[in-house]
C-alpha cells in the first residue's frame, strides 16, 4: 500500500538535497557585500515613507479575504470541468447551484459596497 508512495518520497527527498546543495553552494562561493545602499528599506518600486506600524484599514483584509474566496471557487470548478461529460445533468445542475450562491454572494458584497475604495 505505501509502495505507491515511494517516488513521491524519493522526490521530495531529491527536491529537498537539491536545495541544501544549492543554499551551501552558495554560501560557499557567493560571499556577502553589504553597502549602506543594499541595506535600506525598499519595497514595490518607493522609498517608505513615515513608520511601518501605521495602521491599515480593515476594508484592505476583506478584499483580501474575498479574494482568496472568489479564488478558491476554482478548485471546485476546475474538476468540474474536466469531469462534466461523466457527471451528467446532475453534476451541471449541481455546478450552477454552486455558482448561484457564489454570484448571490458577490451581489451582496456589490450591494454592501464591500468592493469600493473611499
Amino acid at each position: 500500500m505505501l509502495s505507491g508512495y515511494a517516488p513521491v518520497l524519493v522526490h521530495l527527498v531529491l527536491a529537498v538535497l537539491l536545495a541544501a546543495a544549492v543554499l551551501g553552494l552558495h554560501m560557499l562561493v557567493g560571499g556577502r557585500r553589504p553597502t549602506v545602499e543594499k541595506v535600506l528599506p525598499y519595497e514595490s518600486g518607493v522609498w517608505p515613507i513615515g513608520s511601518a506600524r501605521e495602521r491599515v484599514p480593515v476594508r484592505y483584509y476583506l478584499v483580501a479575504m474575498l479574494f482568496i474566496l472568489f479564488d478558491v471557487e476554482i478548485v471546485f470548478v476546475y474538476p468540474w470541468a474536466v469531469l462534466v461529460r461523466e457527471l451528467g445533468a446532475r453534476g451541471i445542475g449541481e455546478m450552477f447551484t454552486f455558482l448561484a450562491l457564489l454570484a448571490i454572494g458577490y451581489l451582496y458584497l456589490l450591494k454592501r459596497r464591500a468592493l469600493e475604495w473611499e
